[in-house]
């Protein structure tokens, strides 16, 4: 009997062409596929909620594939966890619906991104954090994030437009803090508070945006990043966001960000979905193209 199985997956990009199986590179996806090759004995295909791009990494990455396998559903995790390399982990596993679809029957999503804003970029954080040169004005570009809120057309945020059926989305929540962080790579033992500061600190060149919407258009967070980044700098007036969401146009918007201050965060499915014992429905298509 089939079972469907939902991994949640984090890993760091760095080393990977993204998500997607891609003919010039190696990829996230490629790894845990062959996992699965060599865990059950035949190689199971995976589908995923948002296919990230070369460098960017995921906290709560979700994918799921369907398996014959009597191994027990959160065994697998450990099983696959054998076979990959150190920077994918297998976070969960667990069996869900059979008309569950890691990218179909997403309902929310969030991502993060890092810039770092200090006068010195710790060479550990390279690959995980944007180095932006000069303190950004974080408290005018919170103040702007409040005009992406709600049921809108952000094509001038999406690359190649349109690649999608439809540009409108819907973002729930987008804010931008300063986080405090340990000085590591520092000869001294310093530590901060871990609390969040929303104000301009030096002494904090950690910002953190985060953003939740119904769905995202490919690289909308990364432009969105770059667009606000002007606020930021001064250049750009407060209302500069809202400009250029209503002009439609995507050369009004910044330019797309570096990879490496994107995560994948979290994505959120239907309650119902998330027990086998829930209704199936046998018309499910697991063969559609996947959007981004």
């Amino acid at each position: 009997m089939s079972r469907n199985i939902m991994l949640t997956v984090a890993y760091e990009g760095s080393a990977y062409r993204g998500w997607q199986i891609q003919p010039n590179g190696l990829t996230v996806q490629e790894c845990i596929e062959r996992a699965t090759e060599r865990l059950f004995g035949t190689r199971h295909k995976l589908y995923c909620a948002g296919r990230t791009d070369a460098g960017v990494h995921a906290i709560g990455q979700v994918a799921n594939f369907s398996t014959e396998s009597t191994i027990e559903a959160h065994q697998i995790r450990r099983g696959l966890q054998a076979y990959l390399p150190d920077d994918i982990a297998i976070v969960q596993s667990r069996e869900v619906a059979a008309d569950f679809h890691s990218t179909f029957s997403a309902i929310k999503k969030r991502y993060r991104y890092l810039i770092y804003d200090g006068d010195i970029m710790p060479p550990f954080y390279r690959r995980f954090v944007y180095y932006h040169k000069g303190m950004l004005q974080s408290e005018r570009i919170a103040e702007a994030l409040t005009d992406l809120l709600g049921r809108q057309d952000f094509r001038c945020f999406e690359t190649q437009y349109p690649n999608k059926a439809t540009s409108v989305r819907t973002i729930l929540e987008a804010n931008i803090r300063r986080v405090p962080i340990w000085d590591f790579w520092q000869g001294h033992h310093s530590w901060q508070s871990l609390d969040a500061r929303h104000h301009e600190a030096a002494d904090c060149p950690l910002l953190c945006f985060e953003v939740m919407a119904d769905g995202f258009l490919y690289n909308m967070v990364r432009a969105i990043v770059g667009t606000f980044i002007q606020i930021g700098r001064g250049r750009k007036p407060v209302s500069h966001l809202k400009d250029v969401i209503q002009s439609l146009d995507r050369g009004e918007a910044g330019t797309n960000v570096p990879s490496e201050g994107l995560y994948l965060v979290k994505v959120d499915y239907p309650d119902e979905l998330m027990h086998p014992a829930a209704e199936q429905n046998t018309s499910s298509d697991f063969n559609k193209d996947q959007p981004r």
